[in-house]
């Protein structure tokens, strides 16, 4: 389990200090609102879970899921604040699968702007069965992405 942990702790140290856009194999485009804004005019730290929300949506459209029984459920979130955001700014979400589990697997996203990296997040997915209603394996098609 600690090494899991530490193994997790360093790919992600890793990643940050050695981006590189082609590591990813996703990349969303947004651009910042005036309502992202704190009274600070920084766009406000909340506003990011928004941004990679609306890209891991589109991330999951890639696998083209039958969602009627299977779910894909967020369990974790952790979100390390690296640079401060203004406004106006275009900005991109890369995104990759970076663990997969039993019934579960981790999406690493790096927001980035001007070559920026923002903030990072790893987000942990559970696949569920809501006609069963329990966890199920990670889908085939999950999987068949993350060996690509």
């Amino acid at each position: 389990m600690y090494l899991s942990i530490f193994v997790k702790i360093y790919f992600v140290m890793v990643i940050e200090t050695n981006f590189k856009e082609e590591d990813f194999k996703f990349k969303y485009n947004i651009s910042t609102r005036f309502r992202d804004l704190d009274p600070f005019n920084h766009v406000n730290n909340s506003v990011f879970l928004t941004y990679f929300e609306n890209a891991r949506r589109q991330f999951y459209e890639r696998w083209n899921l039958n969602l009627n029984n299977r779910s894909l459920i967020v369990v974790s979130i952790k979100i390390d604040y690296l640079n401060e955001l203004n406004h106006p700014s275009d900005c991109q979400v890369f995104q990759k699968i970076v663990r997969i589990g039993n019934t579960s697997f981790d999406i690493l996203s790096m927001l980035c702007s001007n070559n920026i990296v923002i903030c990072k997040s790893i987000t942990t997915i559970v696949c569920y069965n809501f006609d069963k209603k329990n966890k199920a394996k990670v889908y085939e098609e999950i999987i068949d992405d993350f060996n690509k």
